[in-house]
């Protein structure tokens, strides 16, 4: 498979680190959202957090997530990357599976199963709603920690080589 250029290089990781970036903050809003609709007395901004983060899970979170995966896949199969060669992309490419579980799953139905109950009058009385509020923060706080040790892992590389394969020096 052929090499990208340096510039074909670039312009995939620049797509690759705005995705990224998108993803990091729809987390921080989701992380503001949600303890928004923990402490609050209102029923109105408890429905208002459930809706946006909803929204936020059926298009941002999904988008961001598609477009992060394919950029890392490509960046990593058509460089010097590989897939399978470095034991920091093999965490990485773990922790791209647990977001996409999260985010497309997770997310998506702790958020839609919190919108109806929080449009009524007491929503933390209604049966399961506390519960689901519970697993969608855990959801949160699970895919937040996997952002952040991909980052970490992007920028510091641990590991290094797997065996068998051997060091291409081509100045990645």
């Amino acid at each position: 498979m052929k090499k990208l250029s340096l510039r074909g290089r670039r312009i995939l990781l620049l797509l690759h680190l705005l995705f990224a970036g998108i993803m990091l903050g729809v987390q921080a809003v989701f992380i503001i959202l949600a303890l928004t609709a923990s402490v609050t007395k209102d029923g109105t901004v408890l429905h208002a957090c459930y809706s946006i983060m909803h929204l936020l899970a059926d298009s941002s979170v999904r988008a961001s997530t598609i477009g992060t995966t394919v950029s890392g896949i490509l960046l990593s199969v058509l460089t010097s990357w590989k897939l399978f060669r470095y034991y920091w992309i093999i965490a990485k490419e773990v922790l791209t599976l647990l977001c996409i579980g999260i985010g497309f799953v997770g997310l998506y139905e702790w958020t839609l199963n919190g919108v109806t109950p929080s449009a009524g009058p007491n929503a933390w009385d209604v049966p399961g709603f506390a519960v689901n509020h519970t697993w969608l923060w855990i959801g949160i706080v699970l895919q937040t920690v996997s952002l952040i040790a991909m980052y970490i892992l992007s920028i510091w590389k641990p590991g290094g080589q797997r065996k068998g394969y051997r060091r291409v020096a081509d100045g990645l």
